[in-house]
């Protein structure tokens, strides 16, 4: 049985949003599970289905057993029960709903939900008034640590053993700047797999993830050796950072930790707003997944990243359809960029569309990079909105050019190749468009558009 809370239940009856087809594909956790849900986004294998106010939709959908498979979405969350044995969240029969519900062939049969969807909505809600100061059964305050004084020597001596790794990845970096950087393209994959296997056994993720990258720059094209010095460049200023943590700034602190790949935990006050979600994809990351929700709140001005983890054979948890605005509050991580947060209590029921973030031309993209490099020198990327851009080809791949100006920025290499870059251009059909993404040293990578010949509301995702 697939089972999932992927949010906050509300405690409001406030009307539900219809989501649209694009919007429901997108929580899909992969493309497999996009093409199986399709096939059930139709009534034939449906039955019983209803809704109620409050964006509760269930169904029983016919498989291959002679029981239907029992099959409930709470959008509010969103978050999904179903009968099956999938272990992906939603599974094809959650989407196959929402897609049937997104349809014009959407007739519920009722508004009030059977005994099996009921008591599972019941439950949901009840976990509502916990929060996160609930208490266990023994009368201890959930989540907190049992042991202070072990918890301070468990990160004693993992501070000791990143101290060593770091200590060791300065000794390999300068043996590869001593032997000349023609040699790393000898040595291949194995002497930096090597020293990232050594970082993972030092409890430093961080550091274990930048020496793997380092194998494959010497195979990477034309110009390698200067991504090679580069890469080696923001290496050692994370080493030597890390060895000197205590003489830093606390919010650069903070960010040399998240770096290293310590874990935290988000802290300071929340920040309620009403945020656009304006993007969700999934990437691989070694053995895991990791999907990343950019939201931007209108009131504060503010663009959120929401980072979650799926383990292996599962996909993450947290999923927002793109395209509705919340009213929620967000809790900002440590760190320098404060980008990443962690969302908390949801007020009322999503509601569609919304206008874009204000945007910005090409040298005010660039210049919102680089006054964030000056925060995280190790940042790849920063989330800016361009306004008034074309989609124009080059020699070399796209741009994106002002419409009224002669400056431009390159398409991302990563974005050349996903289908969604021509969805860009048929968008802008020459036109100017308003486009967010993430700028970075490598060009820009296109999330999400808007074109000027379409309602302003009408979002447009181009995710990976």
């Amino acid at each position: 049985m697939l089972l999932t809370d992927g949010g906050e239940p509300l405690g409001t009856a406030a009307p539900a949003v219809r989501w649209t087809v694009e919007q429901v594909l997108a929580l899909a956790p992969d493309d497999a599970s996009r093409r199986a849900g399709n096939k059930l986004g139709a009534p034939g294998p449906w039955s019983d289905t209803g809704e109620d106010a409050s964006g509760a939709v269930w169904g029983l959908c016919r498989g291959s057993g002679s029981t239907p498979y029992r099959t409930v979405v709470d959008t509010s969350g969103p978050a999904y029960l179903c009968g099956c044995p999938s272990r992906k969240f939603p599974c094809k029969h959650a989407l196959g709903l929402l897609l049937l519900r997104a349809s014009g062939d959407w007739r519920p049969g009722g508004a009030v939900p059977p005994d099996w969807a009921d008591a599972w909505l019941t439950a949901r809600r009840a976990r509502a008034g916990e929060g996160p100061g609930a208490v266990d059964g023994g009368g201890a305050k959930a989540g907190g640590p049992a042991d202070p004084a072990a918890a301070r020597r468990r990160a004693e001596r993992r501070a000791e053993r990143i101290d060593g790794g770091a200590q060791e990845l300065e000794q390999r970096l300068g043996d590869l700047l001593r032997g000349g950087l023609a040699a790393s393209e000898q040595t291949g994959y194995g002497l930096w797999e090597e020293a990232a296997a050594r970082m993972v056994d030092a409890q430093a993720p961080g550091l274990a993830g930048r020496a793997r990258e380092l194998g494959a720059v010497a195979s990477s094209g034309p110009g390698w050796p200067v991504r090679m010095l580069e890469e080696c460049a923001l290496l050692h200023l994370l080493d030597t950072a890390w060895l000197g943590i205590d003489a830093l700034p606390a919010p650069l602190a903070s960010t040399v930790r998240t770096r290293v790949g310590l874990p935290s935990a988000a802290e300071g006050p929340a920040v309620r707003d009403r945020w656009l979600v304006l993007a969700q994809y999934d990437t691989p990351e070694g053995k895991i997944v990791a999907r990343r929700i950019w939201l931007y709140g209108r009131e504060s001005g503010r663009t959120a990243l929401l980072l979650s983890f799926g383990a292996p054979g599962h996909a993450p948890a947290t999923a927002l359809p793109v395209g509705v605005t919340l009213d929620a509050e967000l809790t900002p991580f440590p760190g320098a960029g404060q980008l990443r947060a962690e969302l908390g209590t949801r007020f009322g029921a999503p509601v569609p569309g919304g206008p874009p973030p204000p945007g910005v031309d090409v040298t005010g993209a660039i210049t919102a990079y680089g006054t964030a490099l000056a925060d995280d020198p190790w940042l790849d990327s920063w989330p800016v909105t361009l306004h008034g851009v074309v989609p124009v080809p080059t020699a070399d791949g796209w741009q994106l050019a002002d419409a009224h100006g002669d400056t431009a920025l390159p398409v991302a290499p990563p974005a050349l190749s996903r289908p969604a870059l021509w969805k860009l251009v048929a968008l802008s059909g020459g036109g100017p468009l308003t486009v967010f993404g993430t700028c970075g040293h490598r060009g820009f990578d296109p999330l999400a558009a808007w074109s000027e010949d379409r309602p302003l509301d009408t979002l447009t995702p181009v995710t990976p």
